[in-house]
């Protein structure tokens, strides 16, 4: 039930990235005569607010209850996107983004933690990949919805999506914290049964939801839980070093983080700008193609995120991700073909967006998972938040990459260079492979092998994206 409702609200919350990111560009630059500079740098802004609050909410998650971390991140991102509104100067316009990309992303590890707090051995790569759905589906609805009523003409225009995306904020908020009352509920009510002298069926603090009442105080940071010391407190080492150094200490975490970079710059860092620029510009396809690339995008995300995420279920998470990599050279090498068969251009264009999202459909279930499986104990949040920052970073990067290297007409050094970057998630992949072979962490290699325990139980949980959001 948790799990759903987190789902539920992960949907509805990105409701306001396909509510208003899509078209604040054009709004800012030409509705409000602002200029390129103005949007471009709202867009920069966003994405350091992203890039400043992931690492941070992940280490509150770690800290606090990530319930609230969540719910307090939402509302900040509602208030953000709520003051556009009343922007009338740039300066303020500036601001509210940037407070919509802290809140917005600050969320995103938070609800990382609670996925994994809130699933169980059997159904967490389900989870996540139902997550990733959701909010696909929520970002496509948003987009599609601002667009019927959003009119670029007015400079008040675009005010019925920032309140779409404050609403869907709020709205999202609200479940989450539902969803948390239930979870406290049932801790409150198994305390109680132990209490009462209930027996061993009662309440386990080995397995379960429920821990026992001794475990109430950090019950809320079940991630955090199990990664503490026997005095409750996050564990000295890591404390006392820096916390990248801790992060990035194993020899799979750093490659864990150089597959997250390299799948990211493969084709996160281009769906929105630099894949449509190279369509249109060498292509020559349609501009209502790329409309249709991105929906052929979402609906194989949906078609076949259940199918792929049984099929692969027994896989190891290094395995799939190198099938990821090996998706992206793929996609890429059609790309480069589509240049010279102007013909079928467009078609092939097209496809390739299909079969990115099969990649998808492996990557969302897998790489969050796999990085709190490798996270030091006590900073699973942290761990969580410093890969997506990672991920923010680069694939911010990624349209200025594309525009400098298409608008120079460099377009081989383009689809090289972006050829060699899968290759190096491939390869990055199998290194993940050959460390957990050679130094196994103090839990499995699969991800799924068992749940992850709340309270204060010493057992290393086996086991975690994005969006990823798509940043």
């Amino acid at each position: 039930m948790r799990a759903r409702l987190l789902i539920l609200a992960s949907a509805i919350g990105s409701l306001g990235w396909g509510a208003v990111l899509p078209y604040q560009y054009a709004y800012a630059a030409d509705t409000r005569d602002w200029g390129a500079l103005v949007a471009a740098g709202a867009s920069s802004l966003f994405s350091i607010g992203a890039l400043v609050a992931a690492p941070l909410a992940g280490r509150l998650a770690d800290r606090f209850d990530p319930v609230r971390v969540a719910v307090i991140a939402q509302l900040l991102g509602a208030a953000g996107v709520a003051s556009l509104v009343f922007a009338d100067v740039p300066a303020v316009f500036l601001a509210g983004m940037l407070v919509f990309g802290l809140g917005l992303s600050a969320a995103v590890p938070a609800k990382q933690v609670l996925a994994l707090n809130w699933s169980s051995s059997d159904d967490r790569r389900k989870v996540f990949a139902y997550k990733f759905t959701g909010e696909a589906l929520g970002m496509a609805a948003g987009a599609f919805l601002a667009g019927l009523v959003v009119d670029l003409d007015r400079a008040d225009g675009l005010d019925i999506g920032f309140m779409m995306a404050a609403g869907g904020f709020v709205l999202s908020s609200a479940i989450i914290a539902l969803a948390g009352r239930l979870t406290f509920a049932g801790r409150l009510a198994g305390g109680a049964r132990v209490a009462a002298g209930g027996g061993p069926g009662s309440v386990s603090t080995a397995t379960g939801s429920t821990g026992s009442i001794g475990a109430i105080d950090a019950a809320t940071g079940a991630i955090a839980a199990v990664d503490l010391d026997g005095d409750g407190h996050a564990d000295g080492a890591a404390r006392s070093r820096g916390a990248l150094r801790v992060i990035f200490a194993q020899p799979a975490m750093r490659w864990t983080a150089v597959v997250t970079i390299a799948l990211a710059l493969g084709f996160y860092a281009q769906f929105e700008s630099g894949l449509p620029a190279y369509g249109i510009t060498v292509l020559d396809v349609d501009p209502s193609a790329i409309g249709l690339a991105a929906a052929i995008n979402c609906l194989v995300i949906v078609a076949l995120q259940v199918i792929v995420v049984k099929l692969t279920a027994k896989r190891s998470a290094p395995a799939l991700l190198m099938a990821v990599g090996s998706i992206w050279v793929v996609s890429w090498l059609i790309l480069s073909a589509a240049q010279f068969s102007p013909g079928i251009a467009t078609a092939l264009f097209v496809t390739t967006y299909g079969i990115f999202a099969v990649g998808e459909t492996i990557y969302s279930p897998v790489l969050n998972p796999l990085t709190a499986q490798l996270a030091p104990k006590g900073m699973v949040g942290q761990t969580l938040g410093t890969i997506a920052a990672l991920q923010t970073a680069f694939s911010a990067a990624g349209p200025l990459v594309a525009g400098v290297l298409l608008g120079a007409g460099l377009t081989d050094v383009f689809l090289g260079m972006h050829l060699a970057v899968s290759a190096l998630a491939v390869f990055a992949a199998w290194r993940i492979k050959r460390a957990l072979e050679r130094e196994p962490v103090a839990v499995a290699v699969d991800e799924s092998a068992a749940p992850v325990e709340p309270a204060n139980v010493r057992e290393e949980p086996p086991t975690t994206p994005v969006d990823l959001v798509r940043a």
